[in-house]
């Protein structure tokens, strides 16, 4: 991994654990925080435990996205937790049936940047 983007990464790592310090829930009591503090601190931990050893730079760039998508979406909504997607059933398939493998399929694709490594970890 280049110097720039290992400092990149590092940089990101600690900017969620100092967000995770300073962490206010939406609902202001002490319980609620101290349990989105947990939550942003574990996931943070075993997202990067489990890309480190990640040396395609392609891969590393989608992780460096994904992190900073998530960054902006709990400060802006407050939420710590992964926005989830609404997509109905079968919402992707054409008239003409399709299998469940290739809806699958359809909704990984769809998936937004900041969900793609949740289903992993959670």
């Amino acid at each position: 991994m280049p110097p720039a983007t290992r400092q990149k990464v590092l940089g990101l790592y600690r900017k969620i654990f100092q967000i995770a310090k300073k962490w206010q829930s939406a609902s202001g009591h002490i319980e609620e925080t101290t349990k989105e503090k947990e939550y942003i601190i574990n996931e943070a931990r075993a997202l990067f435990r489990k890309n480190k050893n990640v040396t395609d730079p392609k891969l590393i760039k989608q992780c460096i996205e994904e992190c900073e998508a998530r960054i902006e979406i709990g400060l802006h909504y407050n939420i710590p937790y992964p926005r989830p997607i609404h997509l109905p059933p079968m919402g992707l398939a054409h008239k003409q049936g399709r299998t469940l493998r290739q809806q699958e399929k359809l909704r990984k694709i769809s998936k937004p940047i900041y969900l793609k490594s949740h289903d992993e970890v959670s």
